[in-house]
């Protein structure tokens, strides 16, 4: 029989869905299972987005630009212009999905066996898009104990070598919520240009900034132009994951031209989905301000209820809508499994990540767990308290 791939061989399983056939087993015997595994918000998607798609009359779903429609493209530079980022259309590449353009930038950047440096822990899906490409994570430590700051340069310098080609960070991140401040991102700009690096930034989550910090994108910091790739998608910023519809960013029209050979070799993205997210553009700016509030309730919310409970120590996050909690527990990856098998509390029970596979290095994370605070307060309240009733029956639970 043919043997699959070294590639395929090593492609990471998701920490963030390798729970669900224990969460579907845990509903066929009648449990309610509160999913904080993962980030698919509860929140309306925009009305006009919807609109969009059930007022399409043409008679034929054509392939769009491999680019992208160029009136979603201009309608896009416009959102950003509204930042304060100077870009046109010409300097956007639409994707399918955030993941598509990150999968395009690695593959247009680095070569087999470059490497690439992350704040860890981070995004999961980050080490998958790695193999796929051939590149090399070098993964950098944050800490628990600061809210996951960004680490000195020093410990970035210690990791550079010949093979190094960029640094990826997502700001506000997945899983830790942490928000990158101005002096940070101006600090990796300046360390970027002294090596000749790329800097990719994922701002999936820009919108989601609290307590009176604003976002800053790579794309406001000056001298960055040549080295900057920003990653985006409609899918967080107006609750539609399913449209998969994302994009890149770049002032670098070197870097822009060579993706477009990888979006071409695909075709096109998608129709519907452009659609969509073309409307979106025009949400009102009400609704953010009303989903950033209901966030920012659901956070507080989440931060305290889970500090309250004996043992467990939660960071309160600036941005994004996750949390990285450390636990008293032997093993993370066990109790989540044990959560969904063997616990519950009145017939329900909460499905949580385990941190540890968003984390590259070994033996890391493996005593936390990423909750996505994507379900309304009520609900978010009783997970808490199934999850405070947990720790307390858990076999495996470590004495303080």
């Amino acid at each position: 029989m043919p043997k699959i791939s070294i590639k395929g061989a090593t492609m990471p399983e998701s920490p963030i869905r390798k729970l669900v056939p224990f969460a579907e087993k845990a509903k066929k015997l009648g449990k309610k299972v509160y999913h904080l595994n993962i980030g698919q918000p509860d929140i309306k998607t925009p009305e006009v987005a919807v609109q969009a798609i059930h007022d399409f009359k043409n008679k034929v779903v054509e392939y769009s630009h491999s680019a992208g429609f160029e009136s979603y493209r201009a309608g896009l530079a416009k959102y950003y212009q509204n930042l304060d980022i100077d870009v046109s259309h010409k300097d956007i590449i639409v994707t399918t999905g955030g993941s598509e353009a990150l999968l395009f930038t690695l593959n247009a950047c680095l070569d087999t066996e470059d490497e690439l440096i992350i704040p860890e822990p981070f995004y999961a899906n980050y080490n998958g898009f790695s193999v796929s490409s051939g590149v090399v994570v070098k993964p950098i430590k944050t800490s628990i104990k600061d809210g996951f700051a960004l680490p000195s340069i020093d410990d970035f310098e210690k990791l550079i070598t010949k093979k190094t080609k960029a640094i990826l960070i997502c700001n506000p991140g997945n899983p830790t919520g942490y928000m990158y401040s101005k002096e940070e991102l101006n600090r990796l700009r300046d360390l970027v240009i002294k090596y000749d690096l790329f800097l990719f930034a994922d701002e999936v989550y820009r919108e989601f900034a609290y307590d009176g910090k604003e976002h800053y994108s790579i794309l406001n910091i000056d001298r960055l132009e040549k080295n900057s790739v920003v990653i985006d998608s409609t899918s967080k910023r107006y609750s539609m994951c399913g449209i998969r519809v994302g994009c890149v960013v770049s002032k670098n029209q070197h870097i822009i031209s060579t993706i477009l050979k990888f979006a071409q070799a695909r075709l096109s993205p998608p129709t519907f989905g452009q659609i969509a997210a073309e409307a979106a553009l025009n949400t009102p700016k009400k609704y953010f301000t009303e989903v950033k509030q209901e966030y920012l309730s659901r956070r507080n919310l989440l931060v305290e209820g889970l500090n309250n409970i004996e043992g467990v120590f939660c960071p309160r996050p600036s941005g994004a809508f996750y949390v990285i909690a450390e636990l008293p527990v032997d093993c993370a990856n066990k109790f989540a499994q044990w959560l969904l098998e063997d616990f519950d509390l009145n017939g329900e029970t909460v499905m949580v990540a385990p941190a540890s596979g968003f984390y590259s290095s070994e033996n890391s994370g493996f005593n936390q767990v990423r909750i996505a605070y994507v379900l309304n307060q009520k609900s978010l309240q009783k997970a808490i308290n199934i999850f405070k009733m947990a720790l307390t029956n858990y076999p495996g639970r470590l004495k303080n």
